[in-house]
């Protein structure tokens, strides 16, 4: 039976506008399960990313329950909001808000640092194993202005799961990527999830949805539909790519 590990219940985003109100969540009732990779996708304009940032505690919803571990943060104080983006969430853009000033080492460390249930030497260590798993070790000094927009992103994931953290969030995390880094983003994205981290990602990618094992689709602030896969493997991509094509399809995507 699948654990859930986030819900949201009747959850609701709208915007003052003109008078009136412009509704980009719309009563979404979701639960998100321990160990998936859940890609959400839609059109532009969905609501796609408003719904990742409600859930995450990133922007507040207008109505609703967003419950994780027994609380329902939506009414959450700001402090306690902070502290669970530094401790229990990670996350991923599509730009990578990297700092210009410090090395790749310095900016996965720093989020380390944070959690206070570890010694700073536990924080070098941890930071250095995950630079070598993301294949960035040997540029760990470089700034990222000198490093490529791949190797940027993955700087990023390390620094998104620094913190083991409970969910990883990921908003368009290969939208400003060339083909082969996209492939490698996925990859290791994919390879966290096997290894039994939680992912919830927003893209317009396919490539990206592929890797999914729960996809949703989101229009017009409501989502209309869902579709379970096996966990992801290279061998059966293109059988997974005809699935998810005429899923998308039937979706009018």
């Amino acid at each position: 039976m699948n654990e859930t590990i986030l819900s949201a219940k009747g959850l609701c985003k709208s915007f003052a506008h003109n008078g009136g109100q412009i509704h980009i969540l719309s009563h979404v009732d979701l639960d998100i399960y321990k160990g998936d990779l859940t890609v959400i996708m839609g059109a532009s304009g969905s609501g796609k990313s408003t719904l990742l940032y409600a859930l995450s505690g990133m922007d507040r919803a207008t109505a609703g329950e967003v419950n994780y571990a027994g609380e329902n943060i939506v009414t959450a104080p700001e402090k306690r909001l902070a502290a669970l983006r530094h401790r229990d969430f990670g996350f991923i853009f599509q730009q990578m808000h990297l700092v210009s000033n410090l090395t790749l080492f310095e900016n996965v460390a720093v989020s380390g640092y944070l959690n206070k249930d570890r010694s700073a030497a536990e924080v070098r260590q941890k930071a250095d194993e995950l630079l070598e798993k993301m294949s960035i070790s040997h540029i760990k000094t470089h700034l990222p202005s000198q490093v490529s927009g791949g190797e940027q992103q993955r700087c990023a994931i390390a620094r998104a799961v620094i913190n083991s953290p409970a969910l990883l969030f990921a908003d368009e995390p290969t939208g400003a990527l060339n083909r082969k880094n996209t492939n490698e983003v996925l990859d290791l994205l994919t390879g966290l999830n096997r290894e039994g981290q939680s992912i919830l990602m927003v893209t317009h990618d396919q490539r990206a949805a592929l890797r999914a094992n729960r996809l949703l689709y989101l229009e017009d602030g409501k989502i209309i539909g869902e579709l379970e896969l096996p966990p992801y493997t290279a061998e059966e991509e293109k059988s997974r790519e005809t699935q998810v094509s005429a899923w998308l399809s039937s979706m009018h995507w």
